[in-house]
């Protein structure tokens, strides 16, 4: 299988970085080096991996059942996701990261969620669910901001439009549960 980036965009090590948001390095109308290109996924692959730890964890302490059901499926849809960033990155000749880091959770948002989950309300796993959402949604439009070689471009916006959808249903819940606890 030839990968559209190899088959129509030369890698090149000389793009120019231009500061964008959240601190990434982005470029002006300039190809992306293959290892920046290699740095973004693993940079997904991580948001991936530490949204699939909270939502396992937050399936795991919530007390309804329709919503541990809901955060296993989207545990479940962030592992799946990382196992397709995961070989976009070994296609272009990179090494995949295989796990979230510590310092990447904390920035996520994620890590708030172990102290909601000992204060045992649905409600506040809701919000550190949405907080954690809040930086996946950061983390995917930093990324399409970037030069990206289109095959991995309509890759990452699928899975940010699956995101949007997951922090959209989250808030939703989250605002049904306040109300309720009125």
């Amino acid at each position: 299988m030839i990968n559209d980036y190899e088959a129509t965009e030369p890698m090149t090590t000389d793009a120019v970085p231009v500061t964008g948001a959240a601190g990434y390095a982005g470029t002006s109308n300039a190809n992306l080096s293959n290892d920046d290109v290699i740095d973004t996924l693993n940079n997904l692959i991580e948001t991936c991996r530490d949204g699939q730890d909270g939502f396992k964890d937050a399936a795991e302490a919530v007390q309804d059942s329709q919503l541990k059901t809901l955060f296993y499926e989207y545990s479940q849809q962030r592992s799946q996701f990382a196992a397709v960033l995961m070989e976009l990155v070994r296609e272009i000749g990179g090494d995949p990261t295989h796990s979230g880091s510590t310092a990447g959770a904390l920035h996520r948002g994620w890590i708030e969620l172990k102290s909601a989950i000992t204060g045992g309300s649905d409600e506040a796993i809701l919000n550190e669910c949405e907080r954690g959402e809040d930086s996946a949604k950061e983390n995917y439009r930093a990324a399409l901001e970037r030069n990206l070689p289109s095959n991995i471009s309509d890759v990452i916006r699928q899975q940010s439009q699956a995101v949007q959808a997951a922090h959209n249903r989250v808030r939703e819940l989250r605002n049904s549960e306040s109300r309720a606890a009125s």
